[in-house]
Order: structure tokens, then C-alpha cells, then sequence
């Protein structure tokens, strides 16, 4: 189906991927550069907080299909709120990224979907909810079952990470890239989007995808 505002489905040249926008959203220090720098150059270093947006593109192979992800990653200060949402329209994919060890965050991954929801129609983009820094498990404010409750009722896919230990990023990012590729040319077709998915316990949900 078509994206809001009329933007048109992705497509690309023979031989070059099809492109996909992707927004990291949450608060300030839930490790949203982490992720993106982790996942695209598969490094870890403190960064200093992230003003306005930045921007990250890589290529993925998602079984004979290749997709370029553009990766906007946001700026989580609330200063800077009423920007954010300059950047994720137009998406096709969103990662609501919250800190475990701070439940605040993970209110405010709640306030950041329900923007989504007012931007955008019912299944039309991807988006995944990612309780990031199990490395300080012992600081948990937000379990794992809380997590996935939340994704379930609101028909999220859910995955915990740690962009320190690089554990699961990969694994986010690529189960989005799936679901991209498995709903891209479903112009016109209703999003499946019957079930949450809870990867770090079973398989990803098929479904049709909104168009970039």
C-alpha cells in the first residue's frame, strides 16, 4: 500500500537495491547511536548526544534481494522532540529504542509510538521495540516479560540488545530488514499484522509492506 503523503513505493535501478528509511527513536542515552554505529561498522565507543539527526546507509541481503537501509538516527533530548518528527516521515521502519535499566525511557518508547500512530496508518511501517544495555542487567528497571507484553499488545516486533557486547543488534536490524522485503510489492494489499513477534523467543511474522 502507499505510504502517507503520497510518497511513492521504493524502487530501484536493475542491480542496485531497493531503498528503505529506517528512524531510530527514544529518549537521550538509550544507546540509539550505539546501535547504528554497532550495526554499520560493528564498533562500540562513547558518543557524545546526538544533535538534530544523524545518518547512517548500509546494504543488506535478505535471500536474493538486496535493500539499503538509510538509517536516521534521532536525537532523544526533548528539546528536540518537536524535530524528530520532521525526520521519521516518510519512513518505512522504526526501532523505538529504550533503556532497560531507566523505566522512563521505556515510557517515552511508548510516547514515540503513539506520534508513529498519529503519523501513519494501522501496519504501515515496521516497527520494532528494542529494550537496549542487558549488559546492566543487574540495573534492570524493565523486564524482559514487561518488554514483550508491551510489543504484544501493540503488535510490536520485540528484541532486547547490548550494542557494548554487540549482542542481537545484528539480529534487529536484519529481522527488519525481513519484514521490509517480505512485505515489499504488497502495494494494495491489507499489512499482516495479526501477531507480535517476539524474536528472541520465535520466528518473525510475515506481512506486506508500505511502500517507501
Amino acid at each position: 500500500m502507499a505510504q502517507a503523503h503520497g510518497t511513492p513505493p521504493p524502487r530501484a535501478d536493475p542491480g542496485q537495491p531497493c531503498v528503505f528509511k529506517l528512524v531510530l527513536l527514544g529518549s537521550g542515552s538509550v544507546g540509539k547511536s550505539s546501535l547504528a554505529l554497532r550495526y554499520v561498522k560493528d564498533d562500540f565507543r562513547s558518543i557524545l548526544p546526538t544533535v538534530g539527526c544523524a545518518f547512517f546507509t548500509k546494504v543488506v541481503e535478505v535471500g536474493a534481494s538486496s535493500l539499503k537501509l538509510e538509517i536516521w538516527d534521532t536525537a532523544g533530548q526533548e528539546k528536540f522532540h518537536s524535530v524528530c518528527h520532521l525526520y521519521f516521515r516518510g519512513a518505512n521502519a522504526a526501532l523505538l529504542v529504550y533503556d532497560v535499566t531507566k523505566k522512563e525511557s521505556f515510557h517515552k518508547a511508548q510516547q514515540w509510538l503513539r506520534d508513529l500512530e498519529k503519523e501513519f496508518r494501522p501496519g504501515e511501517v515496521v516497527v520494532m521495540l528494542v529494550g537496549n544495555k542487558i549488559d546492566l542487567s543487574e540495573e534492570r528497571e524493565v523486564t524482559f516479560e514487561e518488554g514483550k507484553e508491551f510489543a504484544e499488545s501493540n503488535r510490536l516486533l520485540f528484541m532486547e540488545t547490548s550494542a557494548k557486547l554487540n549482542h542481537q543488534v545484528s539480529e534487529a536490524f536484519s529481522a527488519v530488514a525481513r519484514e521490509l522485503s517480505q512485505r515489499g510489492g504488497g502495494e494494495g494489499q491489507a499489512p499482516g499484522r495479526d501477531a507480535a513477534v517476539v524474536l528472541n523467543e520465535g520466528p518473525t511474522r510475515r506481512a506486506r509492506c508500505c511502500a517507501h
